[in-house]
């Protein structure tokens, strides 16, 4: 049976908590074979002012954070929701910061393994014009949510997207079902080694037909 894995995205403050950003809000998708099987969203309140800039963005407002709950609160709720399941998020490195940072001041830990989806779409789809959410799902025909840059509508995106991968990956290069541990390898994989890579991982079944 596929592994679970917890798709995530956040709306923040700013770029960066090392910068001062704090999150927002925070949506987790949980999937399952391809399949959504869960979802969690939450609006938060860490006293942290959101920017105009930020506000037209997002359209999360400061009077929308003021009534949330509690940053704690919610994260350790998201942590629950995860449990041990690996994550994925659009550009990881930015949601992973914000996911380590949040639980540490939860006083949670943050033990998840992260595959980032900007990475992946530019070793299994090179060829399109852009690897932004938006743009990657337009260009693979799938559904684009109406309100982009909030968190649940992208981290839906997302998990669309990463089962269109994982579907992509058995069906166009022979792979076995790719569970987050080869994609976490693929990520690693540089352009040159890709075709190698593939023909290394390629499903067994495939491979004696192949032969």
């Amino acid at each position: 049976m596929p592994q679970p894995i917890a798709v995530i995205d956040f709306e923040t403050t700013g770029m960066a908590p090392a910068q001062g950003a704090r999150a927002t809000e925070v949506a987790i998708v949980l999937i399952e074979g391809g399949q959504v099987v869960d979802r969690f969203q939450s609006l938060m309140r860490t006293g942290a002012w959101i920017p105009p800039f930020i506000t037209r963005l997002t359209g999360i407002t400061n009077a929308m954070v003021a009534a949330a709950p509690p940053a704690e609160d919610v994260m350790r709720d998201a942590a629950r929701f995860v449990g041990s399941a690996p994550m994925v998020a659009h550009n990881a490195a930015f949601d992973s910061k914000f996911w380590q940072t949040e639980l540490a001041l939860a006083g949670e830990a943050a033990p998840q393994p992260f595959a980032c989806t900007v990475l992946l779409s530019r070793r299994i789809y090179p060829e399109a014009p852009s690897h932004s959410l938006s743009r990657l799902t337009a260009h693979l025909g799938l559904p684009v949510a109406e309100r982009a840059h909030r968190a649940l509508a992208d981290a839906e995106m997302a998990a669309a997207l990463l089962a269109r991968m994982q579907q992509d990956l058995c069906l166009r290069h022979a792979l076995a079902w790719p569970e987050h541990a080869l994609l976490m390898q693929l990520q690693r994989c540089t352009r040159a080694r890709m075709k190698a890579w593939l023909n290394e991982n390629a499903a067994p079944a495939q491979m004696s037909m192949a032969l």
